[in-house]
């Protein structure tokens, strides 16, 4: 994700850690028995390259990112959930009721000691970054405690995460990803069920919005954030599968990068159709919200002049559903609807 700290751990910590894995772990019967899932325990799944063991159904869950946690109140888990971190955007429209039940420990990343002062029995995240060097904690340190840790999928899926921005693809990521994060997380939970439903909700929704969807010859730009050196999306993140659901072309399809950053008089040059705005509430780059994306580009000589800023052809996404996550098929519906009303799509 655009930019949204690993500290020393204490004693006691490392102890209550201890203690709570010793409580829940081993057969995982105590756990798994009070949630109804001792059948289909231990569950271990292969996920980003690291082989996760969890023992039993998990009680207090400690969700890193946003998308993960949307994820999780999706399918239903708010009770299980003990802390929630790094938000850039209003929770998704129906969970109002479920999100206000969980406490949030930081609005970006938190340190490890405030996870673990959660004493979580599970470890979720959107991203590697999250749970890497630099982020709230390598995963080893949740695992050296025994608290097992799960990245989505859709950061890690032909993706290099090993340099100094939001990493870059090899492959188009598509919505397989994200479905195999929603029914991942429905198995360790043990409501495996409520994980089927879910994607066959997101991909009856898709299929609505784009039935006799055809974009073709519509370009478009999407800016999640900061005006001074603006992240764009490149050719095969969640924006990708946005414009590939379609018909589109992104206007910089030509990068693999997930969010390079590029200068605005290139985008001039390339002077899309229509422009994907990224409208999110937290605080922690420049232009954040839309209304201050739109000012900007209103006012800024090198963008004032494009075509889709003369016709006001904007489109507003929350941040989460420019990244992969349930919400990218929130994306889907909004562009469909958005390139409908300008009349660029049949």
């Amino acid at each position: 994700m655009p930019p949204i700290a690993s500290t020393v751990r204490r004693t006691t910590l490392l102890l209550t850690g201890l203690v709570l894995l010793t409580a829940c772990g081993g057969s995982g019967s105590t756990t798994a028995a009070k949630s109804g899932g001792g059948a289909g325990y231990p569950v271990t799944l292969k996920n980003c390259g690291r082989t996760v063991t969890v023992d039993a159904a998990p009680q207090h869950a400690v969700s890193l990112d946003q998308g993960s946690t949307e994820i999780l109140l999706s399918l239903g888990l708010a009770d299980r959930i003990a802390a929630t971190s790094t938000w850039t955007d209003p929770v998704m429209k129906g969970l109002e009721k479920d999100e206000a039940e969980v406490p949030r420990i930081a609005e970006n990343r938190p340190s490890s000691e405030k996870v673990l002062d959660q004493e979580p029995d599970f470890v979720s995240a959107s991203f590697e970054s999250t749970l890497g060097k630099g982020g709230v904690a390598p995963r080893e340190q949740f695992e050296d405690l025994g608290v097992p840790t799960y990245v989505s999928p859709s950061d890690c899926t032909a993706k290099d995460n090993s340099g100094s921005g939001d990493g870059s693809r090899t492959d188009p990521l598509t919505m397989d990803s994200v479905y195999t994060e929603v029914r991942e997380l429905s198995q360790v939970f043990g409501v495996p069920e409520r994980g089927d439903a879910l994607v066959h909700r997101l991909e009856a929704r898709i299929g609505e919005a784009t039935e006799g969807m055809d974009a073709s010859g519509t370009t478009m730009l999407y800016w999640f954030a900061n005006a001074e050196a603006p992240y764009l999306a490149g050719c095969c993140g969640a924006p990708g599968i946005i414009t590939e659901a379609l018909g589109a072309k992104n206007v910089f399809d030509d990068t693999h990068e997930e969010w390079p950053q590029i200068n605005w008089e290139t985008v001039a040059d390339r002077d899309p159709d229509v422009l994907v705005i990224g409208d999110l509430t937290r605080k922690s780059q420049t232009a954040e919200s839309a209304a201050k994306k739109i000012e900007f580009l209103e006012s800024n000589p090198a963008t004032r002049n494009m075509d889709a800023v003369r016709h006001k052809r904007y489109i507003l996404l929350s941040g989460q559903a420019m990244n992969p996550s349930v919400r990218t098929v929130e994306g889907v519906e909004r562009v469909a609807a958005g390139l409908r009303s300008f009349g660029l799509a049949g």
